[in-house]
């Protein structure tokens, strides 16, 4: 049983709170069993699974599943487990995987996509990741310069979605939406000052939707590529909606166009 914060591999899980190390080791965490149930229904490869005697027996189905899909497992100690966590109260699992397990291609009968320009709240990035599953987005853009799109409060936010998504980061938001835009793509962007209400856009055609950074928007030049600007019309004095709720309300209006 690991129980010292010394071991080696308690410190490489400890690493693996900073966003550099992550990328130097080429790893993510995955925290808590909703995640990793999630994980274990799609075989999602692991390099390490840590977990306590009590996970173990409390959820025996799941681990037995679990320690098929992993390179290492070990069995951790309540203590240690709340020192390499990045949640204030782990329930008790722990996992580590390879950040290039996946690599996403948009579909050519792309329907609806988000592109995402440097967001920055890990909550609303899994939100959006959340939303975006649940109203059937067919791929979402993220810019380099967001939040890690694998960023453990990113993943636990999404509350599993986040291995259904397909997304990935691109380097280069403005050259992506361009070739969207030659294929006859619409681009739409939010604003305050928008010529249409979320109503009125036809989300039944191709569209891009892109989303700003939460207190910047969209940058200049992604702006400058939207075909149309979209507001959501707001009551009592209220200036804006956060990112995610406003992606809600425009997911929201696609499903209903396209049910109908």
């Amino acid at each position: 049983m690991l129980t010292s914060v010394q071991n080696p591999l308690a410190k490489q899980i400890r690493k693996l709170h900073k966003t550099q190390e992550r990328h130097r080791e080429n790893l993510h965490l995955l925290e808590g069993t909703n995640l990793l149930e999630v994980a274990s229904k799609i075989n999602y490869p692991l390099v390490t699974i840590l977990a306590t005697e009590i996970w173990q027996k409390k959820n025996y189905s799941l681990w037995q599943t679990l320690q098929t899909q992993a390179q290492k497992v070990e069995t951790i100690s309540p203590e240690l487990i709340k020192n390499l966590a990045t949640t204030i109260n782990p329930d008790g699992v722990i996992a580590t995987a390879y950040r290039d397990s996946r690599q996403p291609q948009p579909p050519q009968n792309l329907h609806l996509g988000l592109v995402c320009d440097r967001i920055q709240d890990p909550g609303n990035l899994g939100t959006i990741i959340r939303t975006g599953v649940a109203m059937d987005v067919d791929f979402l853009w993220l810019s380099s310069d967001s939040v890690d799109l694998d960023n453990p409060k990113v993943m636990r936010s999404s509350v599993g979605e986040w291995f259904k998504i397909q997304a990935k980061v691109e380097n280069d938001l403005a050259s992506l939406v361009k070739k969207y835009q030659s294929q006859g793509y619409q681009i739409i962007a939010t604003s305050l000052d928008g010529n249409k209400t979320h109503w009125e856009i036809d989300f039944t055609k191709p569209t891009i939707l892109l989303l700003g950074n939460e207190a910047q928007g969209l940058s200049p030049e992604l702006a400058n590529l939207a075909t149309e600007t979209v507001k959501i019309p707001l009551a009592n004095d209220v200036e804006s909606l956060n990112v995610a709720i406003a992606t809600a309300v425009l997911l929201g209006e696609y499903q209903r166009q396209i049910r109908c």
